[in-house]
């Protein structure tokens, strides 16, 4: 169990997902998802677009939203629901509080259940922001040769607390959390420009290099997900990473919320290049 200003972070054991699920459509993924699947979403449904999830009550739903307009690299909104609404129009007739692997329920900012389907905590006040996620600019990068180490060994991406302080909205506040993949030198200029094509899903890097920029002591012990091993001459590129709001969550403790486990996205109809500025 890990940390985070002494609220604790609950890993539990991973089922990791088919080897083919890159072949899946977004739709049997879900399905897959509320039968009881769980693991890492990376690498699924390969072209759509994946989002993180957090729900909130009605009255927290004006500052989270503008938490997230002041915040856009890690909070880049890409669907807000009306209250107590379980579907979005990025996805026909999903259901939110069952189609994700895995879920996060929040009380007074304390962790209190991982469940795998949300309806028995559900509430008819919840505000559901639907969140953009780098899992989804992965594919461009593979597709510019890029390795993905995270989805080459079989893990969660790492995701790590910074010191850099989010810019607080109304009751919200907290760290900005980024997620890290190594990346081989010759590989960092495409690394950069694929990501900064798609600003919908967090965009272009926050941090390349040395980790002791953004107060990470040791890339070795994510705060979220798992560690992962670099090449040699490996350098760690570092985005902005929407479990950020859980970090908020914990900060500045609303009184509910559910959230999506870390890296356990929901999968959307969405194309990736429906948010591809060039």
């Amino acid at each position: 169990m890990n940390s985070t200003e002494g609220h604790p972070v609950i890993d539990r054991p991973l089922t990791l997902v088919d080897e083919h699920a890159h072949a899946w459509s977004p739709q049997e993924a879900r399905t897959r998802f509320r039968a009881g699947l769980t693991g890492p979403t990376a690498g699924v449904a390969a072209g759509h677009t994946q989002v993180n999830l957090i729900s909130v009550p009605a009255d927290w739903a004006y500052d989270m939203l503008l938490f997230c307009q002041r915040n856009p690299k890690p909070c880049p909104v890409l669907d807000v629901t009306d209250a107590g609404s379980w579907s979005t129009v990025l996805a026909d007739g999903a259901d939110l509080r069952t189609d994700l692997p895995r879920y996060r329920v929040w009380r007074d900012g304390e962790l209190v259940d991982e469940p795998t389907d949300v309806r028995a905590h559900w509430r008819g006040d919840l505000v559901s922001f639907l969140i953009g996620c780098s899992f989804t600019f992965e594919w461009a990068l593979a597709g510019a040769g890029v390795p993905i180490r995270h989805i080459e060994q079989g893990r969660n991406v790492p995701m790590y607390v910074t010191s850099r302080a989010c810019r607080p909205a109304g009751r919200l506040h907290g760290p900005l959390v980024v997620s890290m993949r190594p990346v081989p030198p010759r590989h960092l200029a495409a690394a950069i420009r694929e990501s900064s094509l798609l600003p919908a899903v967090h965009g272009s890097p926050v941090h390349c290099g040395d980790p002791s920029g953004l107060g990470i002591a040791d890339l070795g012990r994510p705060d979220f997900g798992d560690p992962v091993d670099a090449g040699p001459d490996d350098i760690p590129v570092f985005w902005a990473c929407g479990v950020t709001p859980q970090a908020a969550v914990m900060a500045s403790r609303p009184p509910f919320a559910i959230t999506h486990a870390p890296g356990q996205m929901f999968l959307t109809d969405a194309r990736d290049e429906q948010y591809r500025v060039a």
